[in-house]
């Protein structure tokens, strides 16, 4: 291969300006590579270290036109292409390196031996060659394109289409850069090319970047959101299937050796153990406490198996690990341009999360068990005062009634001048029956079975103002949507313990309101007084005794709560 043109002092100006931005480019992905530790940004970095060597050959040639130059920049022109499709494969789809691809490497050194010291047919040797920079070069542009298809990556289009026109640019090799015709232009051609997949790279990794934190962002809300753990383990599998061709997640624990919870197409893995390279990642994570990204099969004999990449990030409880959230997908990492330490912290806010939720669980369970302890209590409270209620009526009521009769007899028979002690003892004895019944009514009231509720609560509230002297204003409905037993039987004694309150520790009170308002989902009953507060509480302590405290269990028993104020 002779046909060659001559440098001249621009071209090699040309030349050392593409090799320092080369070099330039090149610094780029090296520093990305050493901040996130991914494997195709070493290699993208590869590729332009080698196109950075290649120029170095040609600037070589030019200056001693030595054929030994002209073959190693055609055997570096081959390798960087090969670099090139390796990185975009490597970073769309997490593929591994094959033996047969050795195929590829061996073929630029081979040919270019060929096309430099055998062939005399200049448009064989270097078309032959060209084609293949082409082709691998517009394979790579495929490559990001069906990137951009797979999850509408803008800077993976723009890349992919300077790879199509860089490709397009090597084809002029034979033509016009070899004769002269095209320098410096052509340099400065792959310049502009070169710059664009560089910034290219760089906006697909803040495009990665903001995809990562934007979803991780939401799921740190989800986390912070106090949800049952049931509810929180939903939203924290829901949320990465927001993420461009993530389809599946699941939640494993070492402790139970099997996936838990699944979501998208991970829902089948509930209940089984990792198989694959699955089993494999996640022993490395559990030695390391560090994500692990491992590449799927094509077959579907397990979890892990059925998809092109699969992700798993450590979930911490404190200082132990406690399982993994594994991501699959059909194109690659979710996770590229997120570093370890970040995704290890969140795997400890996943844990803290997880564990508060459980806490929280065990918070309601026991508040639960409570509630249904103090409705319990409550309703053998009411059985007991409704035992005493009837003994009172039926046994000590009668005894006293009949006591009262036989003081009546007695009178008759008994002398005029000691009537008059026989009747106070009959008036103290009409006296404890009125008490025995005043008692039985407040252990059972009659009229809230016989009138309903807000019938017994006026006749209550009347009953106060006769015996307290307090005038009462009520605000009551006609009528209020229907109650159970215990509900009504609650607002009862609640106005009860209220009107007592007021009448024990309302210092001054020259009037009594009483309120009951109603909605579609609760009931507010309110007693109100214009007096002060007793002077045996210290200022600023809300009194608090037995009788509140009751209220508040019957009250809390039914869902309902309980509120005082100066």
């Amino acid at each position: 291969m002779q046909e060659v043109a001559p440098h001249d002092a621009t071209e090699l100006a040309a030349a050392f300006l593409q090799t320092g931005i080369t070099v330039g480019v090149a610094a780029v992905c090296v520093f990305l590579y050493a901040r996130y530790r991914r494997q195709y940004f070493a290699i993208w970095a590869l590729a332009w270290i080698l196109y950075a060597v290649r120029l170095g050959a040609i600037i070589s040639f030019l200056v001693s036109e030595q054929r030994l130059w002209l073959y190693w920049h055609q055997v570096l022109a081959g390798w960087t292409a090969i670099a090139f499709l390796w990185a975009a494969v490597s970073f769309s789809q997490q593929i591994r390196w094959r033996r047969r691809y050795w195929l590829l490497v061996g073929f630029p050194p081979v040919w270019s031996f060929l096309a430099i010291y055998r062939l005399d047919n200049f448009f064989l040797a270097a078309g032959t060659a060209v084609l293949f920079l082409g082709a691998a070069t517009a394979w790579t542009g495929v490559v990001l394109w069906r990137h951009h298809r797979r999850i509408g990556s803008l800077p993976a289009a723009m890349t992919a289409t300077a790879f199509f026109l860089w490709s397009l640019h090597r084809l002029d090799y034979p033509f016009l850069r070899a004769r002269g015709a095209w320098n410096p232009w052509g340099y400065y051609l792959d310049i502009v090319f070169e710059l664009a997949i560089g910034a290219g790279i760089l906006l697909m990794v803040l495009e990665d970047q903001q995809r990562g934190l934007s979803v991780l962002s939401n799921l740190s809300g989800d986390l912070q959101s106090g949800r049952r753990e049931s509810e929180l383990l939903d939203a924290l599998l829901a949320r990465p299937l927001t993420l461009p061709a993530v389809t599946g997640s699941a939640m494993y624990r070492f402790s139970d050796g099997v996936f838990g919870k699944g979501a998208g197409a991970c829902s089948p893995w509930e209940g089984n153990p990792p198989a694959g390279a699955a089993k494999d990642a996640l022993e490395r994570l559990r030695r390391l406490g560090t994500p692990e990204v491992f590449p799927g099969s094509s077959g579907s004999d397990g979890p892990g198996h059925g998809h092109p990449f699969a992700a798993a990030l450590p979930v911490f409880r404190g200082e132990h690990l406690e399982g993994a959230l594994v991501v699959v997908g059909d194109v690659r990492d979710p996770f590229a341009a997120l570093d370890t330490p970040f995704l290890v912290a969140l795997g400890h806010q996943v844990g803290a999360a997880l564990a508060n939720a459980e806490l929280h669980d065990a918070l309601e369970e026991r508040t639960a068990e409570l509630q249904r302890l103090a409705s319990r209590m409550v309703h053998q409270h009411e059985e007991e005062r409704l035992r005493l209620s009837r003994e009172l009526h039926d046994e000590s009521a009668q005894v006293f009634a009949a006591v009262k009769l036989q003081l009546g007899m007695v009178r008759e028979s008994t002398a005029p001048e000691d009537r008059a002690k026989l009747d106070k003892a009959e008036e103290l004895v009409s006296t404890g029956i009125r008490s025995i019944r005043a008692a039985a009514r407040e252990l059972r009231p009659a009229l809230l079975e016989d009138l309903g509720l807000i019938p017994a609560l006026r006749a209550l509230t009347a009953d106060f103002a006769d015996k307290s002297g307090l005038p009462v204003t009520t605000s009551l409905p006609d009528r209020v949507v229907a109650l159970t037993t215990t509900a009504e039987l609650a607002l009862y004694r609640s106005l009860q313990e209220g009107l007592s309150n007021v009448a024990r520790h309302a210092s001054g009170a020259a009037r009594v309101n009483v309120s009951l308002t109603t909605s579609d989902t609760e009931l507010g009953l309110e007693v109100r007084d214009d007096g002060a507060e007793s002077r045996k509480h210290p200022p600023g302590e809300v009194h608090s005794g037995m009788g509140l405290i009751g209220m508040r269990e019957r009250l809390a028993s039914l869902g309902g709560t309980v509120s005082l104020h100066r």
